[in-house]
C-alpha cells in the first residue's frame, strides 16, 4: 500500500505541474524516512554513482549535440528544398518530401523538438503557399517530426536500453523495420489524400522545377543527399557492422556533424556556443530527472512495490497480454500530460520486472513502448509536437487545423502498434541475424 500511495502521489503532483526531478526525489525521500530507516539511504550514493557512470548514457549528450549542430548547419533546409523539387510533379509530392526528410533527420538527430521546429519553419509556409490544406500540411509535419522517437539513433531507445538493461545496439536494429514501415504508411496516406482530394495536395509548377534543374543540378544533389547519408552511415553503419558501440558511434556522429557544419561554412563561435549551451541544458534536464528516478526506484523497491505488483498480478491470474494492454494504455494516457523522459523513468522501472517475470521479450516491449511514446507526442490536447509546431506556424494556422490534421496519423501509428503486437518478428527478426 505504501508503494502504491507513493506512485499515486507522484503522478498527481507531476500532473499538477511540480518539477519532475525534485518531486520524484523529494517525495520518495519523505516516504523512505517515514516507512523505512535512515540507514536505508546509505545505498543511495552508490545507486546514483552507478547510474551516472553508466557508459551507455554518455550517448545522450553526444546525440543531442549532433542533432543541435545539424540544425544549425543548414543541411536540413537544403535537403528539404531538393527533395521537394525532385518530387514536385507528383500530387502530394511536397508532403512526401517532408515525410522522407523527417525520416532522414530522425536518422541523423533523434531529437523530436528540433526536427519539428526545423520542418515547421522550412516547409509549412511553402506548403500553405502552394495551396496545401492546413490540416494535411500540419499533420504531415508534426508526424514526420516525431519519427526520431522510433528511427535510430533515438534518445528514447538509449534511455529505454539503460532503464530496461537491454542492448542499445539491438534496440536500434530492432526499430528499423517498424520505423521504415511507419514511413511507408505515412506516404501511402498522403498519396491516397492526393488522389481523392487533388486540391488539398497540388503539385509544384513545371517552371520552378525547370529553374531548379538548370544550374548545378548534380552539385545540389550531392550536397543535399550525400552529406546527410554520410552522417547516417557513419553512426548507424558503425553500430550495425559491429565496428563501434552506440556510445562510440554517438561520438563519431557528433564529430561528423561538426565537420559537416564546417564544410557548409556555418561554424562560427556563436553557433558553437549556442550548440554547447543547448546541449548542456537538455543533457542536464535528462540527468537530473534520472537522479530523481533513481531515488524513486530505490524507495519503491525498498517498500517492496515491485514484489507486491508481481504478486497481485499472479493472484488475479492476469495474462501477460492483458498486463501489456494495461501498461500500453497507461503510457498512452500519461503521454497526454507528461514528457517521454518522465514516463520512461517512472513507469518502466516499475513494470519491467513484471515483464521479466512473464518471460516476455524485453526488446519487443521496448519497441512497443517507443512507438507508444511517439503516439503520445501527437495526441491532443497536450501533444508536445503540436505545441512545437504551433509555436512556429503562421497566424492563419489555427489549433483546430493541427488537431484535425494529426488524427489520421495517430490512427496509422496505433495500427502500427497493433501490428507489432500481433507480429513480434517485425522487431526481433533483424537483431536475431547478429550483424557482428
Amino acid at each position: 500500500m505504501e508503494a502504491l500511495l507513493l506512485f499515486l502521489i507522484l503522478i498527481i503532483l507531476i500532473l499538477l505541474g511540480y518539477p519532475v526531478a525534485f518531486t520524484l526525489a523529494g517525495v520518495s525521500i519523505i516516504f523512505g524516512l517515514i516507512f523505512l530507516d535512515v540507514e536505508f539511504f546509505n545505498l543511495l550514493p552508490l545507486r546514483i554513482y552507478g547510474t551516472m557512470s553508466n557508459f551507455i548514457l554518455i550517448a545522450v549528450p553526444l546525440f543531442v549535440y549532433m542533432g543541435v549542430m545539424l540544425e544549425k548547419s543548414g543541411i536540413a533546409e537544403r535537403l528539404l528544398n531538393t527533395m521537394a523539387m525532385l518530387l514536385g510533379r507528383i500530387k502530394g509530392g511536397l508532403a512526401i518530401a517532408v515525410i522522407l526528410v523527417g525520416a532522414m533527420l530522425a536518422a541523423s538527430t533523434g531529437i523530436v523538438g528540433a526536427t519539428v521546429v526545423t520542418m515547421g519553419l522550412l516547409s509549412l509556409p511553402t506548403m500553405l503557399k502552394r495551396k496545401y490544406s492546413p490540416e494535411l500540411a500540419t499533420g504531415t509535419i508534426a508526424s514526420a517530426g516525431t519519427l526520431g522517437q522510433i528511427i535510430p539513433p533515438s534518445i528514447v531507445l538509449v534511455l529505454l536500453g539503460s532503464v530496461m538493461n537491454i542492448s542499445v545496439g539491438d534496440l536500434f536494429i530492432g526499430a528499423i523495420v517498424p520505423g521504415v514501415l511507419l514511413v511507408l504508411c505515412y506516404i501511402l496516406f498522403v498519396v491516397g489524400v492526393a488522389i481523392l482530394k487533388p486540391k488539398s495536395a497540388p503539385s509544384v509548377p513545371k517552371k520552378e522545377i525547370a529553374a531548379f534543374k538548370e544550374k548545378d543540378f548534380y552539385s545540389k544533389l550531392f550536397r543535399a543527399f550525400v552529406l546527410p547519408l554520410l552522417l547516417v552511415f557513419s553512426v548507424l553503419g558503425s553500430i550495425f557492422l559491429g565496428i563501434a558501440s552506440p556510445t562510440e558511434a554517438a561520438a563519431v556522429g557528433a564529430l561528423m556533424a561538426t565537420l559537416l557544419t564546417i564544410f557548409e561554412g556555418k561554424l562560427t563561435l556563436k553557433v558553437l556556443t549556442d550548440v554547447m549551451k543547448e546541449t548542456t541544458f537538455l543533457t542536464c534536464m535528462v540527468f537530473i530527472i534520472l537522479v530523481g528516478a533513481t531515488v524513486f526506484g530505490l524507495v519503491f523497491r525498498g517498500l517492496e512495490g515491485d514484489d507486491a505488483l508481481i504478486n497481485f498480478i499472479q493472484e488475479t491470474d492476469m495474462s501477460p497480454y492483458v498486463f501489456l494492454a494495461f501498461v500500453m494504455i497507461g503510457i498512452f494516457i500519461a503521454g497526454f500530460f507528461i514528457d517521454f523522459i518522465e514516463i520512461i523513468f517512472i513507469f518502466m522501472p516499475v513494470v519491467t520486472p513484471v515483464f521479466a517475470a512473464y518471460q516476455m521479450d524485453l526488446l519487443w516491449i521496448a519497441i512497443l513502448v517507443s512507438m507508444n511514446l511517439q503516439t503520445s507526442f501527437l495526441t491532443p490536447p497536450f501533444g508536445f509536437s503540436l505545441f512545437y509546431l504551433k509555436g512556429v506556424a503562421p497566424p492563419e494556422v489555427k489549433t483546430t487545423h493541427l488537431y484535425k490534421g494529426i488524427i489520421p496519423f495517430i490512427i496509422i501509428q496505433l495500427l502500427m502498434l497493433g501490428m507489432i503486437v500481433l507480429f513480434p518478428e517485425m522487431v526481433t527478426w533483424l537483431p536475431s541475424l547478429k550483424f557482428d
